[in-house]
């Protein structure tokens, strides 16, 4: 049996492996997903003042800390059994905002994107910002790098911090803001408004124009009926910060809905010796294997998975884009993995509409940002990070200690759907045991539209990501390797 590695993964955030395993006639028998990495957080902080919570968990990742910090600060206002006024709530969804506006461009425009936007088999060196900026014109990239400084000087303002916040408390927030900081975060906002719309129109002019690239969205590599999650408002319409669990099936009706405290009543969650990440499913439908269909419990979270599992976006905007995705792609609901990329642009421009909307309610600059908190106990948290649901779960000792900490973050719900996606690509891209870097670059597509975060960032010393592929017959004697950045 021949091995293919893929090793590291490139173009996320963390690091992992990919082993593809070949028949003798050189066709793909299986893959598996592999994440080295251990992180340990619900271990090491059992005994840690619960206040604290937010800014280490926030540690976890560089890329989406202010996710953490929101579901901790959650997490502990239901501990603390405190609600926070209006006007915290206000701010917090605020600086959320701003979050998925810098995510949501570092993915599409750093990361996935480039694989639509230069080309999946254009050479590696130009598969990224550069190649973007090359290929949309060099005011393209200022334009990315000004909004995506943007929406973390939004986070900044309100967060005291743009990567790592220290502003959420049990009961509210630190800080209020002040006129002159509305004045400049709402002008900030206008310009990232027009920046999503523009970001949509180069989406439909360079992806969805292209007949080739409508037809590898749709192609069966890339397609996986799974069931899908996302939390939804009181009209069943997307909501990053706060609502219900709204789980869909494969045919776009309503299979659960439930609040954050059932969680274990809805989810459980699978081991697989080979790896560190669990594969949660739905406690319902049960662990069948990684396969897709209705009778899987595995499901899908994150742009795609939340635009599937609601019934529209709650700004007018971004709901017109939403109506134009399904309109497309044939229907509700999309099962299309690298659909994942048209919704997060929708997402984008519901989080700068969303972010208009409370930066211009006069509530947001009151003072009365905190309430007084009761007797510890349990809590639970949930947001919508940029990658999908992410839950936080706490049980607090009397002295306020942290006895308990359970974590389910949004790319270990994707976990099962992206490793099926990656033996999927990989059976529909490698025949015969005819590869090359482009065919694995359109293998490595299929984790990445789900923007993965495995761990902080992994970066070698350079700054360059370095990849090798060693080819083995099936007596696993060596008989090439394919190397970059080595």
């Amino acid at each position: 049996m021949k091995t293919i590695t893929i090793d590291p993964i490139t173009r996320l955030e963390g690091h992992g492996k990919i082993s593809i395993f070949l028949d003798s006639r050189g066709n793909v028998e299986n893959s598996y997903l592999q994440i080295p990495e251990l992180r340990g957080f619900e271990r090491f902080c059992r005994g840690r003042r619960a206040e604290d919570m937010p800014q280490i968990t926030s540690r976890i990742c560089g890329v989406c800390p202010v996710a953490h910090h929101f579901a901790s600060t959650k997490a502990l206002d239901d501990a603390f059994n405190v609600k926070p006024p209006s006007a915290a709530k206000k701010l917090r969804e605020l600086m959320y905002c701003g979050y998925l506006i810098y995510d949501h461009i570092l993915h599409f425009y750093f990361l996935g994107g480039p694989d639509f936007i230069v080309g999946p088999d254009a050479l590696a060196s130009k598969r990224n910002v550069l190649g973007v900026i090359e290929k949309a014109g060099i005011e393209v990239g200022k334009e990315v790098i000004k909004h995506r400084a943007y929406g973390q000087k939004i986070t900044a303002i309100i967060g005291g911090k743009a990567t790592h916040p220290v502003c959420g408390l049990p009961g509210g927030v630190s800080k209020a803001i002040s006129e002159g900081e509305r004045k400049e975060i709402e002008e900030m906002v206008k310009s990232c408004i027009d920046f999503a719309v523009f970001s949509l129109e180069l989406f439909d002019d360079i992806v969805l124009k292209n007949k080739d690239y409508v037809n590898l969205i749709l192609s069966d590599p890339y397609t996986l009926k799974t069931y899908n999650m996302g939390l939804v408002d009181e009209n069943n319409n997307v909501n990053f910060y706060d609502g219900k669990i709204r789980v869909t099936d494969q045919a776009g009706k309503e299979f659960l809905i439930f609040d954050v405290k059932d969680y274990y009543e809805n989810i459980s969650e699978h081991v697989e010796p080979w790896s560190y990440v669990k594969y949660p499913y739905l406690k319902s439908v049960g662990w069948h294997g990684f396969k897709d269909g209705m009778q899987s419990g595995i499901y899908r979270v994150g742009p795609l998975g939340r635009l599937n599992a609601s019934e529209g976006m709650a700004t007018p905007l971004a709901d017109k884009e939403y109506e134009k995705m399904y309109k497309t792609l044939g229907g509700k609901p999309v099962n299309s993995t690298l659909a994942f990329h048209w919704a997060r642009l929708i997402e984008l421009l519901y989080a700068t509409e969303r972010a208009m909307e409370l930066i211009r309610d006069k509530e947001i600059i009151t003072k009365d940002i905190r309430n007084p908190v009761g007797e510890p106990g349990e809590g639970f948290g949930v947001v919508e990070a940029a990658r999908g649901t992410l839950i936080h779960h706490y049980q607090l000792d009397k002295n306020g200690l942290i006895d308990k900490a359970n974590l389910i973050v949004a790319t270990t719900n994707n976990a099962g759907a992206i490793t099926m996606s990656i033996r999927d690509a990989a059976k529909g891209m490698i025949k015969e045991g005819k590869v090359n870097e482009g065919l694995l670059n359109m293998v490595e597509m299929a984790f990445r539209a789900y923007d993965p975060c495995f761990a902080c960032a992994t970066h070698t010393l350079p700054g360059e990501m370095p990849l090798e592929v060693n080819i083995y017959d099936e007596n696993k004697r060596f008989l090439r390797s394919f190397k970059r950045n080595m």
